[in-house]
């Protein structure tokens, strides 16, 4: 148990805040050995993972509890299906590559997304057409009501996009310490419509691509246009495509012949990137932070010395601008502490 420390390294916007208290857990009786000291000292709870979901907009007047827990292992169900099980401290990407060298098809066109495994179902975590629910079998969680270890099956997670229990009522109740996969041995999925997969497939002069090929396809292209935060700090994507009633979006089209737009039923989602970069904010910078040239969706620490405050204010804008021009109020995805 460290006091008064520093968050900065623990978070990929990397913004200075310290942590009254903070402890890193590899094991669940050191989770829920920390979990009791916050309990007698009547402390707010702050869970890490690998820190690229969350902006630090002040101290933490709390204990920050970094998650730890590793390991990964591997049942067959039958000839063509095997559950895989990772602790929620692995690496994500890193957990993609391992499932990829063996051969484990499902998880491919979420290569190369920051963050850990321990985060991925809380908002159903997705991208170039899969999503955490298409492959997710169950969760083990740590009910902070009782400490007693319960599994979520896929109905009681209720993933929406990029939504589930976790966010919603279980919010703050349940930390995630384990989630199984459904993934395929042989007979795979291969998923290369959304996005710009196929021209990228057609820049490596692939023509019958493999869950590799998929996953290489997807690194190359967000690698293209997404800053790397090691390099520079940033979370991904700050805002959630919004969705929007049919009726509205046609309108919309009548303003704005070239707006975007995905049908789902009565409701239309429309790319916050496009929004975004319709009302000037591609490349823009106030003070230490910037809308990233290549990708308006995404909100860096332009100079490295960002507060947390600072971006939210410029996500503030944004939305405020988006929500005049379209009549669209974009949602962070991004979780302010």
């Amino acid at each position: 148990m460290q006091e008064n420390f520093s968050l900065q390294p623990y978070n990929t916007f990397g913004v200075e805040a310290k942590a009254r208290y903070f402890t890193e857990v590899s094991t669940i009786d050191e989770l829920k050995e920390a979990l009791i000291f916050s309990k007698t000292q009547s402390l707010q709870l702050l869970f890490l993972g690998g820190g690229s979901n969350i902006l630090l907009t002040k101290d933490f007047d709390g204990l920050a509890i970094r998650i730890n827990l590793k390991g990964i292992t591997e049942e067959n169900i039958n000839e063509n299906q095997v559950l895989v099980t990772a602790k929620a401290g692995e690496n994500w990407h890193e957990f993609v590559m391992y499932c990829l060298q063996k051969n484990f098809g499902g998880l491919e066109n979420l290569s190369l997304i920051p963050g850990n495994v321990g985060t991925s179902p809380m908002q159903n975590i997705g991208a170039y057409g899969t999503e955490i629910k298409d492959v997710f079998a169950s969760c083990k969680v740590l009910d902070l009501e009782n400490l007693e270890v319960t599994t979520f099956n896929l109905e009681q997670c209720r993933f929406g996009y990029r939504d589930s229990i976790f966010k919603q009522e279980g919010k703050g109740r349940y930390v995630i310490l384990e989630v199984t996969f459904t993934l395929t041995r042989k007979d795979h999925s291969i998923k290369t419509e959304y996005g710009a997969i196929k021209s990228e497939l057609e820049n490596l002069s692939i023509e019958n691509p493999t869950i590799q090929d998929i996953s290489k396809a997807v690194i190359n292209i967000r690698q293209s246009k997404l800053p790397d935060p090691k390099e520079i700090g940033n979370a991904g994507s700050f805002f959630k495509n919004p969705t929007i009633p049919l009726a509205q979006f046609e309108d919309l089209k009548q303003q704005f012949e070239n707006i975007q737009g995905y049908p789902n039923g009565d409701r239309v989602k429309v790319p916050a990137g496009w929004l975004i970069e319709q009302c000037g904010w591609k490349g823009k910078q106030i003070g230490n932070v910037a809308s990233h040239k290549l990708q308006s969706l995404v909100i860096i620490n332009a100079t490295g010395n960002a507060t947390g405050k600072e971006i939210f204010d410029f996500s503030t804008e944004i939305i405020n601008s988006v929500k005049e021009k379209f009549g669209i109020e974009l949602e962070r995805e991004v979780n302010i502490i």
